[in-house]
């Protein structure tokens, strides 16, 4: 891919999106620890000076393909709750398929995932307070819509809505490391079967990490 110099604001938009875009398609290639931003010059076909006209950082382009993939994944999520929950279930139930439908959705997005296992000790990291103020007023607005849709499905919880949807993300991307180990590791735990216990399989640590913290927070029935 070759581009003329930008001179409209069409024409950088144009270059922003081909960046974006480009990264987008490398994380779906390797793991986010891997994306360079030579490679990505290299791909994008810009020297890395003239990336650097339209992101600040590495960093800087990863916040936002996070935000992008989970605005994606929220207006998914929407109908995959509609679709799988019976409000007529009790509120443990409820909970169960909640944690059930959430575990599944993440899991088939492991480039999600990766990206908020990143978002603390990387992500937020190389940034300037421009730039990662910016993706937090975005993220707010992301976990609000998220809590509004749990809740929509699990009233019971309240308030505690918000602090579950942002422990979910936390979880996802704490787990997904240990899902996805690296080669060498894969190695070892086929030598040593019994090595392979610090292997998770994501969605099912998930589902018991999540239904556990459901359970732990919605209110007890029988309790006075």
């Amino acid at each position: 891919m070759s581009f003329q110099r930008a001179r409209t604001e069409e024409q950088r938009e144009i270059r922003r999106r081909a960046i974006l875009d480009t990264a987008s398609a490398m994380l779906h290639e390797m793991p986010v620890a891997a994306v360079t931003l030579n490679e990505l010059s290299r791909r994008v076909g810009l020297a890395k000076p003239n990336v650097l006209r339209y992101f600040e950082s590495r960093e800087a382009v990863l916040l936002e393909l996070l935000d992008r993939f989970l605005q994606e994944w929220l207006a998914e999520l929407a109908g995959e709750l509609a679709a799988g929950i019976d409000e007529k279930l009790p509120m443990a139930e409820r909970a169960e398929a909640v944690a059930e439908i959430l575990s599944r959705s993440l899991a088939g997005r492991p480039v999600l995932c990766d990206l908020f296992g990143a978002q603390g000790s990387v992500l937020e990291h190389n940034v300037s307070v421009e730039v990662v103020a910016r993706y937090k007023r975005a993220s707010l607005d992301r976990l609000t819509t998220m809590a509004a849709l749990i809740q929509q499905h699990l009233p019971e919880l309240g308030e505690n809505a918000t602090l579950f949807s942002l422990q979910t993300m936390v979880m996802a991307g704490a787990l997904s490391a240990y899902s996805t180990p690296p080669p060498s590791l894969q190695a070892a735990y086929q030598a040593q079967p019994e090595l392979a216990r610090f292997h998770f399989e994501l969605k099912d640590s998930l589902k018991l990490a999540l239904t556990a913290t459901l359970l732990g927070v919605l209110p007890r029935p029988d309790l006075p």
